[in-house]
């Protein structure tokens, strides 16, 4: 009877404990994080008797949580992914707008400045078209201008938010090292800290919004925390602060650092997934990217405007002027720099300038040129000095001192365009709408021969002036200035055009001898539109990549490469939300807490723990009946 009181009263309380773990089960159905627990049921020893072994009870070999690693390793990982694209989504989603806008886009921008000019070039003479004209100049720079200031400020607010991150994973990094090492004392006195590791799984998945993380299991129940390409966050109890480096040539961008034992290892290009990862590549794909993109088309405008305005004449018969201002190459110095070199950039060539930027760096005695973007070598030209300057894509480099071993520069041809861009005059009166020179065959002429617009090929060698080209046979020619001093002469080749003082005319037909024809500076007030005509046509002509793009295609093919990304990270980031609403789901199927199960379970320990209970009270009944015969006989 003893017995039968032992062996109950260890089911009684092992029930009761059973239902104190459904309890707790019920009671945090709802909350985050929570892994449900079960009861582990043991058979207490049996004793052994003349009929075999009878049983002893039951007791709790003890209570732990339902989990599975590899579902939280599925979370965690697209969580990580999720996180990245949908931050890279975001800031791509940004620019995309910017740019694409309705009425206020860049394309529409453009074609307005053009449609001005071709107004304009139908009443060259016009104070009032000649103003609009300068209005859709000044609404085109703002446009531009305000596109670079916002992408500029996307990049600062950018930055800041990698320092929030850095700041935030450091401060769950902290947390999960204390939770280590309140766990390991927990293992070590024999108890199972469900409460404690549920905690330190949330934190894990919250570091996962952040940065993707590897983590092994230590046998003292610790947790270690890998990211990027095996950086260790937190080893056992004691964590790793990533800290935020300077960029070695722009210090407004923000690196990622870890501490090791030699000091900080720069682990940026090791840091991937969450959002920190995709901040960091929405810096590298979109923004910067964007931001060149956006001043090789500054440039494009700037310099082919500028260089049409000088081959024309305005409407007080001067020579045109630069009709924009632009932003320089911009040339940042490593803040690693020993030596005491300094580099100067200048554009050169528009079809061979490119959206990227370079590296020049100094090694074993000599410059190397890299393309940031590809990591490709770029060959160099030239000497460097300022007689012979390095030749680059589009642009040339003068370096000046003496530079230490591994001394680099960042070039950056396009970035700062933008930013500089602006009208250079307010005076409608100052819009070359007229060639430099104009055309006209002598009135006595005797041949068929008939002379061309005149092409101005070179406006600085232009001197103004009237010449007279004059055929002293059909197959030879001299050209004359007003003072009868010849500036050119050779033989007539029909269909070969003729070049002089920066000017190109073609004579078509077959001149006769003593046949002349007049070139000579256009006068002011002049109601010529040619070089109008001109300009429309090298804004709409391909002058950039090579020569294979107009400005107009420039444009829309940054549109499509920044919609296109858009679309893609938008696509990606919803698909990869998917998988981890699936892993989240499959996760809770066996850490969840289900209501009906426990409340079965529940109905299950009430029922035996009620037994239980039964058994004593008939174990008790048993002992007195039997200590009443005793007494009784």
């Amino acid at each position: 009877m003893s017995d039968i009181l032992s062996t109950s009263v260890s089911g009684l309380l092992a029930f009761q404990q059973a239902l104190e773990v459904t309890s707790n089960n019920i009671a945090n159905s709802a909350t985050p994080g929570y892994s449900v627990e079960r009861v582990n049921f043991t058979p207490q020893p049996g004793l052994s008797t003349a009929a075999g072994y009878i049983g002893g009870g039951v007791a709790i070999n003890g209570v732990t949580r339902s989990y599975s690693e590899l579902l939280a390793g599925q979370v965690r990982g697209s969580q990580a992914s999720y996180s990245s694209i949908n931050a890279l989504a975001t800031q791509a989603a940004q620019i995309d707008k910017l740019l694409s806008a309705a009425g206020t886009g860049l394309p529409d921008s453009l074609q307005n400045f053009v449609n001005a000019l071709q107004t304009l070039s139908s009443t060259p003479t016009s104070t009032a078209a000649r103003q609009a004209l300068l209005s859709q100049a000044q609404a085109l720079t703002q446009q531009l201008s305000s596109s670079d200031a916002q992408i500029t400020q996307y990049g600062t607010n950018l930055e800041s938010q990698i320092g929030a991150d850095v700041a935030q994973i450091n401060s769950l990094a902290g947390n999960l090292a204390t939770l280590n090492n309140r766990i390991a004392t927990a293992i070590a006195g024999n108890q199972a800290p469900n409460q404690l590791m549920d905690e330190r799984d949330q934190l894990l998945d919250q570091l996962s919004q952040y940065v993707a993380v590897n983590t092994a299991t230590e046998p003292n129940g610790m947790v270690d925390v890998y990211i990027g390409s095996g950086q260790a966050l937190v080893s056992g109890g004691t964590a790793q602060s990533l800290s935020t480096l300077h960029n070695q040539y722009n210090a407004s961008q923000l690196q990622i650092g870890i501490a090791t034992g030699g000091g900080t290892a720069d682990v940026t290009a090791e840091i991937n997934g969450g959002e920190l990862g995709g901040l960091l590549s929405a810096r590298q794909q979109v923004l910067a990217p964007a931001q060149n993109a956006l001043g090789q088309i500054s440039v494009g405008i700037a310099q082919l405007m500028n260089q049409q305005q000088q081959s024309g004449v305005d409407l007080t018969g001067a020579q045109g002027q630069p009709m924009f201002t632009i932003g320089g190459v911009q040339t940042l110095a490593s803040s690693n720099n020993a030596g005491g070199a300094a580099l100067a950039a200048t554009r050169t060539s528009l079809a061979a300038l490119t959206a990227d930027d370079y590296v020049l760096q100094y090694r074993a005695g000599s410059w190397q040129l890299q393309n940031v973007s590809t990591g490709q070598a770029v060959a160099l030209s030239g000497s460097g000095t300022a007689a012979d300057p390095f030749s680059g894509p589009g642009f040339a480099l003068v370096v000046s001192g003496t530079p230490a071993d591994g001394d680099s520069f960042m070039i950056r041809p396009t970035a700062a365009a933008t930013a500089g861009l602006s009208v250079a005059f307010s005076d409608p009166a100052r819009i070359a709408a007229a060639s430099l020179a104009q055309t006209s065959a002598g009135a006595g002429n005797s041949g068929n021969g008939t002379i061309s617009a005149a092409t101005v090929t070179n406006p600085a060698a232009w001197v103004a002036d009237s010449y007279t080209l004059t055929f002293s046979t059909p197959g030879q020619y001299q050209i004359t200035d007003s003072g009868g001093a010849v500036v050119s002469s050779g033989s007539y080749v029909p269909g070969q055009p003729i070049n002089f003082l920066g000017v190109q005319v073609s004579i078509s037909g077959t001149p006769a001898a003593g046949d002349t024809f007049s070139i000579s500076s256009t006068p002011a007030l002049s109601g010529d539109n040619s070089n109008l005509l001109a300009m429309i046509n090298t804004l709409g002509g391909p002058t950039l990549a090579g020569g294979t793009t107009s400005l107009g295609g420039a444009a829309n093919n940054l549109i499509s490469q920044i919609g296109v990304i858009t679309q893609q990270a938008q696509a990606n980031a919803a698909a990869e939300q998917a998988v981890n609403q699936d892993a989240v789901s499959a996760r809770s199927n066996i850490s969840g807490v289900n209501l009906d199960a426990e409340a079965a379970k529940m109905l299950q320990f009430q029922q035996a723990y009620q037994a239980m209970a039964q058994m004593i009270q008939a174990s008790s009944q048993m002992f007195t009946s039997l200590i009443t015969a005793i007494s009784q006989g």
